[in-house]
C-alpha cells in the first residue's frame, strides 16, 4: 500500500536539490530608491532625491537566483557582453551559488541593463516611477548559437529539467530552442518555457513539455480573446494541442491559472487576494517554482498551486526578490488552515479522483450521517483510512437524514457544521454531500477501490458492494467501538433534560 498523499507543505519541504538548467536572456536589474519630494522647477516632472542604489539579477538570471534560493543546483545558460554590467552579473551569480560556466561572452553586444526609479511619497510605501532600458534585441550570431547548443548538449547528462526564460533579447532564437527541445526529448528531460509576447510559438517552442504564458501572451499566440475562464481553457487547449505539449497553462494574474492536460484534465487553480506592490518577477517565480516541483516528481496540479503561492508572495515585494521554502510552507499552511478544501462537489470529486488515480492512489469510500461526532466515529474513520491512500466520505444532507426516520429533530447539527467538524480530522481527505436515500449514485461516480461499512452490517446488505467488487475492489467491515452511538448520546441528553 502506498503512503498517504503528502500535503503541499510537505512537498515543498521535501523538494531536495534538483539539478535545473535555465536557458535564456540575462538581465541586470538596477533600482534607484529615493523620496519623491516635489515637482522640478526645470520641467513638470517629479524630482526624486535618490538615497540608495541596488542591483539584482533579472531575466533568466532572476529565475536561476530564485531556484538557488529554493535549494536547487542551478546551471545558467546565456550570453553577456564584455562590460561593467557583465562583471556585476557574474559577481551576483557567484554570490548566489549559480553555475555560470555556460554563460558565454559576446564582445559585439552590450549586456542588458534595466534601471528602475522607485519613489516614496511622504515616507509611504515606495512605487516604481519609471524604467530605463539599455539593450539590443538582435539575435545572437550563428556561431554563438552553435557553441551554446554544444555546451547544453554536453551538460544535460547532469540535469533534471530545463527551463527557458525567453525575454526576446536575442538569445532564445528558434534554431537554438528547436535543437534544445529535440535533445531534451531524446533524453526524457522536460522543457518548461516562459514565452515571449507574440511571435510564432510553433517555430520556437514546438515539442516543449509546458509553458506559462500570461493572459495577453496566450491571447496573441492563439488569437483567442481571454476574458473569462472558458476562453482561458480554450487557449490552453489550443496551445497544448498545437505545440504537442503535456500541459497548456495560462496564468490569469488575480484569477490564478488555467490548465489543460494532454490526458483530458481541465482545471482552474484560483489564488487568494494579495496586496500587490510590484508584479516584477512574478512570472520568473512561477516558472522557477513550477520547474522545481516538476523536477522532483510532482504532478502539474500540485506544482501549479505551489507556484501560485510563490508568485503571490513575490508580488507583495518591490522588485525581483527571492522567496524561501520556509515562506512558501508557512503561506501554504496558513492557507490550508483558513480555507475549507475537503468539502467538494460531486463533479469536483470525480475530477480529483481521476487525478489521484493517475498517480496510482487507491480510493477508500465510506458514508454516514455523523450527526454528533464521538470517539467511535473517529476510530471508525481512522480504520477506514488505513485501508487505502485516500478516504472519501459521503455525508448525508439534512434532508436525507430526515428521511432515514431518526426523529423529527434530527440531524442535531446541520450538514455544514457536520462537514466542518469531519473536515478537521486528518484521516478524512474529501467530503461529498449526497441527497439521495442511499449513497449508491455517489459510489457509482467515485468507483472506490475499497468500500468500508461497520461490522454490524451483513455483506449482502451493504449498498454499492456489487459495483465495487465488479471492478475488482473489495468490501471491508470495520470493527465498531461498543457502546458508542449518536442515537444513544441523544437519548441520554433527552433523558437528562426530562429529569
Amino acid at each position: 500500500m502506498e503512503s498517504r498523499p503528502r500535503s503541499l507543505a510537505e512537498i515543498v519541504e521535501n523538494l531536495g536539490e534538483p539539478r535545473v538548467m535555465v536557458v535564456g536572456d540575462l538581465i541586470l536589474d538596477r533600482y534607484v530608491w529615493g523620496n519623491a519630494e516635489r515637482i522640478s522647477q526645470e520641467a513638470p516632472v517629479i524630482l526624486l532625491r535618490a538615497d540608495r542604489r541596488e542591483e539584482r539579477l533579472g531575466g533568466a538570471a532572476s529565475v536561476a537566483m530564485m531556484l538557488s534560493a529554493l535549494g536547487a543546483r542551478v546551471s545558467l545558460v546565456g550570453v553577456l557582453g564584455v562590460d561593467d554590467t557583465a562583471d556585476r552579473c557574474r559577481e551576483l551569480l557567484n554570490e548566489n551559488n549559480i553555475d555560470h560556466t555556460l554563460v558565454l561572452e559576446d564582445p559585439a553586444r552590450p549586456s542588458t541593463l534595466k534601471e528602475r526609479y522607485i519613489g516614496r511619497a511622504q515616507q509611504k510605501h515606495p512605487q516604481q516611477m519609471m524604467r530605463v532600458d539599455y539593450e539590443v534585441r538582435d539575435a545572437i550570431s550563428e556561431p554563438l548559437t552553435h557553441r551554446l547548443i554544444e555546451s547544453i548538449d554536453a551538460a544535460l547528462q547532469n540535469i533534471d529539467i530545463v527551463l527557458v526564460s525567453d525575454y526576446d533579447k536575442g538569445v532564445c532564437t528558434p534554431p537554438l530552442l528547436r535543437q534544445v527541445i529535440k535533445i531534451c526529448k531524446q533524453r526524457g528531460i522536460r522543457v518548461v518555457v516562459d514565452p515571449i509576447r507574440g511571435g510564432n510559438y510553433s517555430d520556437r517552442y514546438h515539442g516543449c513539455s509546458s509553458m506559462t504564458p500570461n493572459r495577453l501572451e496566450a491571447g496573441l499566440a492563439t488569437g483567442i480573446e481571454i476574458n473569462d475562464l472558458n476562453s482561458a481553457f480554450l487557449a490552453a487547449e489550443h496551445l497544448c494541442r498545437s505545440l504537442d505539449m503535456e500541459a497548456g497553462i495560462v496564468t490569469l494574474d488575480r484569477e490564478g491559472m488555467a490548465m489543460v492536460h494532454r490526458d483530458g484534465r481541465r482545471e482552474h487553480f484560483p489564488v487568494r487576494a494579495r496586496d500587490v506592490y510590484d508584479i516584477t518577477g512574478a512570472g520568473d517565480m512561477v516558472l522557477a517554482t513550477l520547474g522545481m516541483v516538476l523536477a522532483t516528481g510532482g504532478d502539474y496540479p500540485e506544482a501549479i498551486v505551489i507556484a501560485n503561492t510563490a508568485g503571490g508572495l513575490e508580488v507583495e515585494r518591490i522588485g525581483v526578490a527571492t522567496v524561501s521554502r520556509d515562506e512558501i510552507i508557512h503561506d501554504l499552511m496558513n492557507s490550508e488552515a483558513t480555507t475549507h478544501t475537503k468539502l467538494v462537489s460531486r463533479d469536483k470529486l470525480v475530477q480529483e479522483i481521476r487525478r489521484l488515480r493517475s498517480q496510482g492512489r487507491s480510493i477508500v469510500f465510506t458514508n454516514g450521517c455523523f450527526d454528533i461526532l464521538h470517539s467511535g466515529h473517529v476510530q471508525y474513520l481512522q480504520e477506514a483510512r488505513r485501508q487505502g491512500d485516500v478516504l472519501v466520505l459521503g455525508l448525508n444532507t439534512d434532508a436525507s437524514v430526515r428521511r432515514l426516520g431518526k426523529g423529527s429533530d434530527r440531524p442535531i447539527n446541520d450538514e455544514s457544521q457536520r462537514a466542518t467538524v469531519l473536515g478537521a480530522l486528518q484521516c478524512v481527505d474529501y467530503i461529498c454531500l449526497f441527497n439521495e436515500d442511499t449513497p449508491l449514485e455517489l459510489i457509482r461516480a467515485v468507483e472506490p477501490d475499497v468500500l468500508v461499512k461497520g461490522a454490524d452490517y451483513r455483506p449482502e446488505d451493504v449498498v454499492g458492494r456489487e459495483i465495487v467488487e465488479a471492478r475488482g475492489g473489495r468490501l471491508y467491515l470495520a470493527p465498531l467501538v461498543q457502546g458508542k452511538s449518536t442515537s444513544a448520546i441523544v437519548d441520554r441528553i433527552r433523558g437528562s433534560k426530562a429529569a
